[in-house]
């Protein structure tokens, strides 16, 4: 899953929300010293990461890309996972999501001179820029997912999975309603952060 959705399933708390990312940028080998609630958080970050990328649903979405982007399907899954969120957010929150957004950035604000440097310009672009907003439409997904694929460090054919997001976009968006909720729980009954 990618950010908003490991936010999603995160506390309402500024250490969670910061363990909840911290999986995607290093874990606890970049910190010397660790909260318990930091490492629960974390371990909570692992848990979705390990649930979504082994479920046969996600497994299924990965076949509608083309066979030259397959490779890095699972990064597209994560993003268009999370723009599948913001479509149906009033189906798993009833909390406004600008006021989400709010609340989570200002969460992460509080952890920023703590989180591993890369970490801190990636949150610090991510609430000055509300990169959310770019995820609300395919064309946003897709340059973001482009912009993923320019920053790999070998040559790849990754660039325009918004072609396939497109044309298998119902398919897609029915598997994330159906997998979405088995995610939530399997987070609620393993309860890593508490009940």
């Amino acid at each position: 899953m990618n950010y908003l959705a490991h936010l999603y399933l995160a506390k309402p708390t500024a250490d969670s929300h910061f363990g909840n990312l911290l999986g995607d940028f290093g874990g606890q080998r970049q910190l010397t010293q660790i909260p318990t609630t930091v490492k629960n958080a974390l371990d909570n970050h692992y848990l979705v990461d390990k649930f979504t990328d082994s479920h046969p649903f996600v497994k299924e979405a990965k076949q509608y890309f083309s066979p030259k982007r397959r490779r890095f399907a699972g990064v597209a899954i994560d993003v268009l996972f999370d723009h599948f969120l913001i479509q149906h957010w009033h189906t798993f929150n009833q909390q406004p999501l600008n006021d989400f957004k709010q609340t989570s950035y200002g969460l992460l604000g509080k952890r920023i001179p703590v989180m591993p440097a890369r970490m801190q310009r990636v949150v610090t672009s991510m609430t000055e820029n509300d990169w959310f907003k770019e995820y609300e439409t395919v064309d946003g997904v897709g340059l973001a997912l482009d912009n993923v694929a320019a920053r790999i460090r070998f040559t790849n054919t990754f660039t325009g999975a918004a072609e396939d997001i497109t044309r298998y976009y119902t398919e897609l968006d029915a598997i994330f309603l159906a997998f979405f909720p088995e995610l939530i729980k399997h987070v609620n009954q393993c309860a890593l952060e508490g009940a």
